[in-house]
């Protein structure tokens, strides 16, 4: 049976040099009162200290909200992580060095979570061969503090390579639930994701660690039903009634909205943005790549725009949308909200996803790409020497059947005008995106190659393949010009495709285009 005591008396349990991993999924499913407990004792009183923090996804608001608390001097001895890009504040001090900092993909961390449930030693895999977790690339290492341990060895097995990721006990951990009864058994009813809340309870118990929950209410043993309870009273150890502001749903907004959390099933939305830009011009474009049935992940930002214009189309019933968070089906939310979906189908437990998705469940990914090189590779997690980390980004572009990079040709200021079907550069971005070279590899254009894969870069004013020899050029937009608006705005001039093909003009105006996907 679990005891019932306040945040400051859960964080007294937590002693220096501890390996404290703490659960949720970017906003959703978020300790955050025990998060802002721990930062406000460590502010105080300057303990505990060197702990090694461990998490799966990123989580964070880029606001001070969820991983930044940990952001102090001497508060952390480690970091081994999915994602870094929402906590700032955090990243900041892996760039400078102030202690050892390991990006690993996200379907890694939860999977080892099982490993370390289960007593394995880690993490058997091919997810993240020939990127920057492969050791004969970076090894996951994301700073110079990080060059004395090895957290990823290569192997082989049948003579092929694997990567083994090793695992670790976990001596305390925070997870949270909607509700506990008054033995411990919680449910997640309010929860928009599972994230991983009984992946982290067991590997830490099994560990011989203690597993602390922060809750929103509380209930008399049996008011909940068995097949609600989602993390059993004996996998807990402590519980805490989190204080109301920081027991949100999510951070993208404070209202619970149980559309996302499929409590309630609300009036399909039309999800059409107001004005036509360059941004639904690229997701108009990717509309053609969907496949009829076809299982689709969706990245952030730009490939968010595929859904619009499915949306628009009238075909949104003939795929099924996914999120590595778990959900299934629905509707997307976006920004703050990536992770959930309005009006879900299934809500599925976040290792599950991941094992659906490193089989090659995926038909088809859109995905956001920071840094294109010459040979096909894709950068989104380290540029400048500023850590991101890769999420769920590797094992999604390495295993999906189909990939579709999605953004704009250049970023920092670029503004294009559509005009009667043809687009205008205006103002051309800062930042060319079509490196000679990328900073590191997210995206193994050669591992894609070695299995055959169909891959796709896709902007506003041209698209490229994947081909034997790098990028191939073979559609660019009406009216741009092919020296001044492509070839002079890359640092490599890509080979350029004999059947060389104009854009179907459909894509550049603001009307239903009737296309039809097989």
């Amino acid at each position: 049976m679990a005891e019932f005591i306040s945040s400051r008396e859960a964080i007294d349990l937590i002693q220096d040099h501890h390996t404290l991993a703490v659960g949720g999924f970017v906003g959703f499913s978020i300790p955050e009162d025990l998060m802002s407990t721990l930062e406000n004792k460590y502010i105080e009183e300057k303990s505990p200290k060197n702990i090694s923090l461990f998490y799966c996804a990123g989580i964070g608001d880029k606001n001070g909200r969820g991983m930044d608390h940990f952001a102090h001097d001497g508060l952390l001895k480690k970091v081994y992580g999915g994602h870094v890009g929402l906590a700032p504040k955090l990243g900041e001090l892996i760039a400078e060095n102030k202690f050892p900092a390991y990006m690993v993909p996200q379907g890694v961390t939860i999977h080892l979570l099982k490993a370390i449930a289960s007593g394995k030693p880690g993490v058997i895999t091919h997810v993240g061969l020939k990127t920057f977790a492969d050791p004969r690339v970076d090894g996951c290492k994301a700073n110079a503090m990080a060059e004395n341990e090895d957290v990823v060895r290569l192997m082989s097995i049948d003579d092929k390579d694997y990567l083994f990721y090793k695992g670790f006990p976990i001596d305390v951990c925070f997870i949270k639930a909607t509700t506990a009864d008054d033995q411990g058994n919680l449910s997640l009813e309010k929860e928009a994701v599972r994230a991983d809340q009984l992946s982290m309870a067991t590997a830490t118990k099994n560990s011989g660690g203690i597993v602390i929950a922060q809750v929103e209410r509380l209930c008399k043993y049996g008011s909940l039903k068995a097949s609600d309870v989602a993390v059993h009273k004996h996998l807990v150890d402590y519980v805490v009634v989190g204080d109301p502001k920081h027991n949100v749903q999510s951070f993208a907004t404070d209202q619970y909205i149980p559309e996302w959390s499929g409590e309630v099933r609300g009036l399909p939305s039309k999800n059409s943005p107001s004005k036509f830009d360059i941004k639904r011009v690229i997701g108009k474009r990717g509309a053609f790549e969907l496949k009829k049935n076809g299982l689709v992940n969706l990245g952030i930002g730009v490939p968010e725009y595929v859904a619009m214009s499915a949306d628009e189309e009238g075909i949104s019933n003939q795929i099924t949308l996914t999120i590595e968070s778990g959900v299934m089906g629905g509707v997307p939310a976006s920004g703050l909200g990536i992770g959930a979906t309005f009006n879900p189908d299934a809500i599925h437990i976040q290792d599950q996803i991941f094992d659906l998705y490193d089989g090659g469940g995926i038909d088809v990914a859109y995905l956001g790409a920071a840094e294109i090189d010459k040979a096909g590779n894709v950068n989104v997690s380290k540029f400048g020497g500023k850590v991101v980390g890769p999420g769920g980004f590797v094992n999604i572009s390495q295993n999906a059947k189909k990939i579709v990079f999605c953004g704009t040709f250049t970023a920092g200021g670029l503004r294009v005008d559509i005009d009667n079907g043809e687009i205008k550069i205006a103002n051309e971005g800062r930042s060319m995106k079509f490196r000679e070279e990328v900073e590191q590899i997210s995206f193994s254009a050669e591992y894609a190659k070695d299995l055959g894969k169909e891959i796709l870069y896709l902007t506003e004013r041209a698209v490229f393949r994947l081909g034997d020899s790098g990028i191939e050029l073979i559609e660019i937009a009406p009216g741009v010009d092919m020296q001044k608006d492509i070839l002079d705005q890359m640092e490599f001039i890509p080979k350029i495709s004999d059947d060389l093909k104009i854009m179907d003009k459909r894509i550049f105006f603001d009307e239903k285009m009737n296309i039809e996907i097989k």
